[in-house]
């Protein structure tokens, strides 16, 4: 699946409930205030959206659906996900999930439709052609997969006729595990998008956040960053430096290098400016050296980012 945007915008935090805005990021946003947002991003070319049921519990599908009622379906695409550890207790669970998602969104197809993490490749993989041919899904993605996962995925559909478009894994300055482990040449290799999520670390690398200004305490980010910071104050550092010689932000410096890795990287957004300042990155092309430089630094904070639910990819 080709991209119409470089910049993919994720929904994780709009809308509050179990693993969503509220409880993840400390936010408390909805449909008034994220309208603006939407509409914005629209108005620059970022049609692409990335949600997951898993999000509050169809919250966050609950918000973006509000807006993409209103877009001609053509000029939308959809991102959402199957979530393994909330499958119910049925005969497809997967085609179950999807329904949901279907019906949240009041559309007939999703365009990206994901395996979100691997839990069990041989179980549930198998579903996901069947929605392909259905054409209640135009793509499948894999996500929080591993090389030989990935593979065993893509052995699994192409005997279906069906390939997988898209691997979604964390992928930032400070955990960059699946190019080590390959994932970035092999889905290169064979014509897969790369989509790179938390290139920001929930924000710890905006520049927006520092020891004298801390993420919001309470909240998931806050509890696993916050120790982080006196180590990532550094690279930081050098983010804003780079950015300078651009006019952009750290955050910016992140989405330029994540777009220069060949990645296509999923933004988090909440305001207006992030949407200007995501479109705004998308055009900056930063030198081998810059990159060099930004990845020194990045090795030497020593910091591990790997989330809970991710396994390692090496």
């Amino acid at each position: 699946m080709k991209n119409q945007s470089s910049i993919v915008l994720g929904t994780w935090s709009w809308g509050t409930g179990a693993v969503g805005g509220d409880q993840v990021f400390g936010n408390h946003v909805g449909v008034e205030e994220l309208k603006p947002v939407f509409d914005e991003a629209m108005k620059n070319g970022l049609n692409l959206w990335d949600s997951a049921v898993v999000y509050g519990m169809g919250a966050s599908e609950n918000v973006l659906a509000a807006f993409t009622k209103t877009c001609c379906r053509e000029e939308v695409k959809i991102s959402t996900k199957f979530t393994p550890q909330i499958a119910s207790d049925t005969e497809n669970p997967v085609a179950d999930m999807l329904a949901g998602s279907l019906a949240r969104f009041d559309t007939d197809y999703i365009d990206i439709y994901w395996v979100h993490n691997p839990a069990d490749v041989e179980r549930w993989t198998p579903y996901m052609a069947a929605l392909v041919k259905s054409g209640k899904v135009k793509h499948i993605g894999v996500s929080n997969h591993n090389l030989a996962q990935i593979k065993r995925a893509e052995e699994i559909l192409s005997a279906e006729g069906i390939h997988i478009s898209a691997v979604q894994n964390h992928y930032s300055l400070l955990y960059r595990s699946s190019e080590r482990a390959g994932i970035l040449d092999y889905c290169r290799e064979n014509g897969i998008d790369f989509w790179s999520y938390m290139v920001l670390e929930q924000g710890a690398l905006s520049g927006k956040y520092d020891t004298q200004h801390p993420l919001p305490k309470g909240s998931q980010r806050g509890d696993t960053y916050n120790p982080m910071l006196p180590q990532i104050e550094k690279l930081v550092a050098a983010m804003r430096t780079v950015g300078d010689r651009y006019g952009i932000s750290p955050a910016q410096v992140a989405l330029a290098w994540a777009i220069a890795k060949g990645t296509t990287p999923i933004i988090g957004v909440t305001k207006v400016t992030q949407v200007q300042e995501a479109a705004q990155a998308a055009s900056i092309v930063l030198t081998e050296e810059e990159i060099r430089t930004l990845e020194a630094s990045a090795e030497s904070s020593g910091v591990d980012t790997r989330g809970s639910w991710e396994m390692p990819m090496i």
